[in-house]
């Protein structure tokens, strides 16, 4: 219980810092995907259905369609969760396809 008040005192409101970023993943990982769209020419795709957020050592790991969609270094994301609080926005170079920069929006699975 002290642990979780500190923690809420002292957490980084920069979502440029390290801290956050790192504290963001920890948000994110384990949920559960329904899908997950990349936005390209301001268009929304479905890339991948049913998979997870997972993270292995620095690196955050979009699975969906069995295979993984995207793998970035955390260090580099930028990531927001949807006002809806049922998905999160995650923009960062993809280390599965050299390097490139995208934007992908990860949906949860709802569970009542």
């Amino acid at each position: 219980m002290l642990r979780r008040v500190f923690e809420h005192f002292t957490k980084s409101k920069n979502p440029n810092s390290p801290r956050y970023r790192m504290d963001m993943a920890k948000r994110i990982c384990g949920h559960h995907v329904k899908y997950v769209t990349e936005r390209i020419d301001n268009v929304d795709e479905v890339i991948g259905r049913s998979g997870g957020l997972n993270i292995k050592g620095d690196e955050l790991l979009v699975f969906a369609s069995a295979d993984v969609l995207m793998r970035c270094k955390i260090a580099d994301m930028e990531a927001a969760e949807l006002l809806s609080k049922d998905g999160v926005v995650i923009t960062a170079p993809d280390l599965e396809h050299d390097g490139r920069v995208r934007t992908v929006v990860v949906y949860y699975v709802y569970y009542r």
